[in-house]
């Protein structure tokens, strides 16, 4: 029998996943996740398989916990403008949106799980705003999704410089 497990499985994939949010998955090493989890190598590897691996689980983890609660929160907003101030402020200015636009941007073109997992994320979104938007929801969803992007290469900016009011 094997010696049990030494880390909390969630608190590393947490870890993992605000390391590949921040610095997207070609960004962060091996080296920082062992740092960063507390997971020796070995173990990380046993465990998840692979770096790739690892970030599969905290982009699942991600949806799990922070994409599909925001989106059934939008989705309980009878309001038009509500449901879409909403959205803004839990992609645009939130976390929710982070971790799934790198993978979107950097994993998903190379990688079918990836794509898998971020269609995913998108459409919950834009499923979320459909009660209130009907066939605008897409479109919205992808102003939302893309303004979050745009903040991305240009962290300096103020709330007030990305609002979506004109919407």
């Amino acid at each position: 029998m094997g010696r049990p497990r030494a880390f909390d499985t969630d608190q590393a994939v947490s870890a993992a996943a605000a390391l590949f949010a921040a610095h997207g998955y070609e960004g962060t090493s091996v080296d920082d996740l062992v740092t960063a989890t507390g997971i020796h190598r070995g173990s990380l590897y046993k465990v998840f398989g692979s770096k790739r691996g690892l970030h599969l689980t905290a982009l699942r983890n991600h949806l799990d916990r922070e994409i599909h609660p925001a989106a059934a929160a939008i989705a309980a907003i009878a309001d038009p403008a509500q449901a879409l101030t909403a959205a803004i402020a839990r992609y645009d200015d939130g976390p929710a949106a982070g971790l799934l636009l790198l993978a979107a941007a950097e994993r998903a073109p190379h990688d079918p799980e990836v794509a898998a997992l971020v269609a995913e994320g998108v459409t919950a979104l834009e499923d979320a705003l459909r009660p209130t938007h009907g066939d605008a929801a897409p479109q919205l969803a992808s102003t939302v999704l893309g303004t979050r992007l745009r903040l991305r290469a240009r962290p300096q900016a103020t709330p007030k410089e990305h609002s979506l009011t004109w919407l």
